[in-house]
C-alpha cells in the first residue's frame, strides 16, 4: 500500500509540484510583468501550471501577441555553461566578507565576460578589442 503522506516517486516533492510552480509564476509575473517568451525545462508540472494559469486568464495565453512558451530540456546545462567562466574566476577567491563586496566583484566579472563575448552595447569609439574596450569603460 502506498503511503498517501509522501509522494510515491522520490524525485517529486512538495516544493516541485504544480501549486508551487503556480505560486512562483504568479510572483514573477507580479514583479516583472508579462514576458514575451517563457523558456522551461522538461519538468511537466511547470508546463501544467502555466497551462492552467493561461486558461484562467492570469496572463496572455491565447489572444493577440500571446506569451510564447518554449521547452529546452537542457536549459540548466546552458545556464551552467554560460556561468562556468564566472565560477572559475570566483572559486580561487577566499570568500567575500560582505554581500556588498560580492555584488561588486561579480558585477565586474560579468561585465568583463559580456565585453569579451560582444554582448555589451558600447559606442564604436570604445573599440572592438576587449582590452581597449575594458580600458575605455574604466576611463569613462
Amino acid at each position: 500500500m502506498i503511503n498517501k503522506a509522501k509522494p510515491s516517486n522520490p524525485t517529486h516533492s512538495r516544493t516541485r509540484d504544480i501549486t508551487a510552480a503556480k505560486a512562483f509564476f504568479r510572483k514573477a509575473l507580479k514583479r516583472h510583468g508579462e514576458p514575451r517568451v517563457i523558456t522551461l525545462d522538461g519538468f511537466e508540472p511547470t508546463h501544467a501550471a502555466l497551462r492552467r494559469m493561461g486558461m484562467n486568464n492570469e496572463f496572455n495565453y491565447r489572444w493577440d501577441n500571446p506569451v510564447q512558451i518554449r521547452t529546452c530540456p537542457y536549459l540548466n546545462n546552458v545556464v551552467e555553461q554560460d556561468h562556468r567562466r564566472i565560477k572559475s574566476r570566483v572559486s580561487p577567491m577566499l570568500g567575500f566578507k560582505r554581500f556588498f563586496n560580492a555584488r561588486r566583484v561579480l558585477a565586474g566579472v560579468e561585465l568583463a565576460h559580456k565585453i569579451i563575448k560582444g554582448q555589451f552595447g558600447l559606442p564604436e569609439s570604445f573599440g572592438t578589442d576587449p582590452f581597449h574596450v575594458w580600458y575605455n569603460v574604466l576611463a569613462a
